[in-house]
């Protein structure tokens, strides 16, 4: 916040070539925002669907699905650092994203080829995360370059909305796409292709670079990009990140558990992110100003504490007889079973409105910028194989225990992991906002 005595909005310089008005959101922001908006698509398109494609299509079993599940969350670990390191080294952020985004696009055409082939399909899945992956670093770097430091909370909220509204228009794609072909799935394949390669398009023609200087020989590389963790703040953001990430389940495997509860039938499964998309475009902004208020900490610990809530919703349904049973043994009809079905979803968005974008926002404020990317690609790459580890992790657990008992396991690791965050990131000075 700035303290001034006139009414003028100040001005404010965030770099080389580079100005923006407090209160105002950047057109770069917004062109980044709309790409991954249509990008986002044709993703979801894939994503809605793919879960039930393996489960209930291709009869995969859980701990199969963990491993597939695991890689398209994991793969992304490795590219990101390059992701982050090319873009920093060449200083064009924008070519190295585009790049990425084309490699997902082309990915999704290969869905389509494989057929029912599990390595086919397990080639095409590592082929899209790699195009994340080699994306996502670049593209947060020019968010961040592109926004006043203040205001970066708001920025990435603004992109992370903008990013929401295509994961809610995605299953809606897919979902019409199913109904209208009676469950061909090789169409949601080809036209999510089709919409991926117009993000590619608009990223070209709207999207501007935020170039530096070229650094110095031995400025930017891997060892000045792991350097960055010697610094005790960034190094704490990177551990409470990759801890949180151990004991979060899946998208997935959340809205498996939500359809086995449920008995929903299969047409309708593509619609259930359409819950957490809604209350995710929805807070995003408003979390994302309120977080550059009160403190990114406080509000990326609440988000956990969100997540936390969802699984204690699943776990503990309550008959009228006063006796815990599952949702199973109610009523389909029953009014308690859809709205503890909707508090999942709902806690599902907030959980990610207070953490995505906030703590990318929490990290740019941390980093040099010549190592903007590189850093940004180090903490994603611990958070991304965090998560492959909890899927794989979560996968075995239901095959062995059953999905209550492995989900249990993973809301007590998350209270755990939730306490080891809290003394990772003590409470800094406002100025920090972190």
């Amino acid at each position: 916040m700035y303290l001034t005595t006139s009414r003028k909005t100040p001005e404010i310089r965030t770099g080389p070539g580079v100005r923006a008005r407090a209160g105002r959101i950047g057109a770069n922001v917004l062109a980044l925002g709309i790409v991954s908006m249509v990008t986002d698509v044709s993703s979801e398109m894939v994503t809605a669907v793919l879960p039930l494609y393996l489960v209930a299509g291709l009869g995969l079993s859980p701990l199969q699905f963990g491993f597939l599940d695991g890689l398209y969350t994991g793969m992304t670990a490795l590219l990101r650092l390059a992701g982050g390191h090319l873009a920093d080294r060449w200083q064009r952020r924008k070519a190295v994203a585009c790049a990425g985004y084309a490699i997902s696009a082309a990915s999704r055409l290969a869905l389509y080829a494989a057929g029912s082939s599990v390595p086919a399909l397990g080639a095409a899945l590592a082929a899209d995360r790699a195009g994340k992956g080699l994306r996502t670093a670049p593209r947060d770097a020019l968010i961040a370059l592109s926004a006043p430091p203040d205001q970066l909370g708001r920025a990435f909220g603004v992109h992370r909305a903008l990013d929401t509204t295509g994961a809610m228009l995605g299953p809606l794609a897919a979902f019409g796409l199913l109904t209208a072909t009676a469950g061909a799935y090789d169409s949601v394949f080809v036209v999510s292709t089709c919409v991926g390669v117009l993000g590619v398009v608009l990223l070209v023609l709207f999207v501007r670079d935020q170039r530096r200087p070229v650094p110095a020989a031995g400025a930017v590389s891997p060892a000045a990009a792991l350097a960055l963790l010697a610094a005790a703040p960034f190094r704490r953001l990177c551990l409470a990140a990759i801890v949180l990430g151990l004991a979060t389940i899946s998208d997935a495997f959340l809205y498996l558990l939500l359809r086995q509860e449920f008995g929903l039938p299969a047409q309708y499964f593509p619609l259930l992110p359409l819950g957490t998309a809604a209350s995710y475009l929805l807070l995003a902004v408003p979390f994302g100003r309120l977080a550059d208020r009160i403190g990114r900490r406080t509000m990326f610990l609440a988000g956990h504490g969100a997540l936390l809530a969802a699984y204690g919703v699943l776990l503990w349904p309550r008959s009228g007889t006063g006796t815990w049973t599952t949702f199973e043994q109610w009523p389909r009809t029953s009014p308690a079973v859809y709205a503890a079905g909707a508090a999942v979803l709902l806690l599902h968005g907030i959980f990610y409105a207070a953490t995505d974008g906030v703590l990318m926002a929490a990290a740019a404020t941390l980093l040099p910028a010549h190592l903007s990317g590189s850093g940004m690609a180090l903490l994603q790459t611990g958070q991304a194989l965090a998560r492959l580890c909890a899927s794989v992790a979560f996968g075995a657990l239901w095959t062995l225990w059953a999905a209550r008992s492995a989900l249990a396991a993973a809301a007590l690791a998350l209270a755990l992991a939730a306490g080891i965050a809290v003394l990772l990131l003590p409470r800094t000075p406002p100025k920090d906002r972190l």
